[in-house]
């Protein structure tokens, strides 16, 4: 699992704010909607999935009258129906890349997947062709300046309830379940009060290629159009974020 902070100081550290922003308004909105319409409702009392995509939202710092008019569309008559659907294919350079979507048109995203992939020297795998170099992990992560309690102090309890391992960098704090126990992790923070600034299900490579900067800046641009894809909610790669390649990015 070490490496997901590399690739997450990647992120946040490409792309202009604005257009960060409303990519991910966006995606917590359809996120929102997903889990109203599956997760069991609009209240957040009752519907885990909702009460942990409203936790999403506010991460991305999305204001309280946009997070319900989400919700209140989502339960509505006239609510966008998205469909959750993955890709898997190969980039450059024998890069692994597997791309989750929530889509209202399944045509046009498959026609936009493939699209993206052909034309930047990939290509459109079948489904679960790809799926076995990839493990299914919950993810947290924790803004170290806004925990209330110490954190070595309900480290102990953070195991008993799933975590397999703590990653640590100057502002975070990660940590890592199997899929089957992010539910009890999620229940688990909210009891020690601990404030998550993101929580999700995520595809971890299970091994990872180093290549040289240039060639990895190819896989980079790669992934970040499928990122610039309004009905992408994920990407994930087997591309090793060396050291050296995040000093070759500079900041935007």
């Amino acid at each position: 699992m070490a490496g997901h902070s590399k690739w997450a100081n990647i992120k946040h550290r490409k792309g202009a704010q604005d257009k960060k922003r409303a990519k991910q308004f966006t995606r917590a909105i359809k996120e929102i909607s997903v889990a109203v319409k599956e997760g069991g409702g609009p209240d957040p009392d009752v519907n885990p999935a909702l009460r942990n995509a409203i936790a999403n939202a506010k991460g991305v710092n999305m204001p309280k009258d946009t997070i319900n008019r989400a919700i209140k569309k989502a339960s509505g008559a006239d609510a966008d129906n998205y469909e959750l659907v993955s890709f898997e294919g190969y980039g450059p350079h024998g890069i692994a890349i597997f791309v989750e979507c929530t889509t209202d048109n399944t045509n046009r995203t498959v026609a936009s997947i493939r699209s993206i992939f052909s034309k930047n020297g990939g290509n459109l795998g079948t489904n679960g062709s790809l799926e076995f170099l990839f493990d299914r992990k919950g993810v947290f992560a924790i803004e170290k300046d806004k925990l209330s309690v110490n954190f070595e102090d309900i480290e102990l309890a953070l195991i008993e309830a799933g975590a397999e391992e703590f990653e640590h960098t100057d502002n975070f704090i990660y940590i890592y379940t199997n899929f089957t126990d992010f539910g009890k992790m999620n229940e688990a923070l909210e009891r020690l009060n601990v404030e998550v600034k993101n929580s999700e299900l995520q595809r971890i490579p299970l091994n990872t290629t180093s290549l040289p900067v240039a060639q990895a800046q190819e896989i980079l641009d790669l992934i970040e159009k499928f990122e610039e894809d309004d009905d992408v909610q994920n990407v994930y790669h087997t591309l090793e974020i060396t050291e050296e390649l995040l000093a070759s990015i500079t900041t935007d």
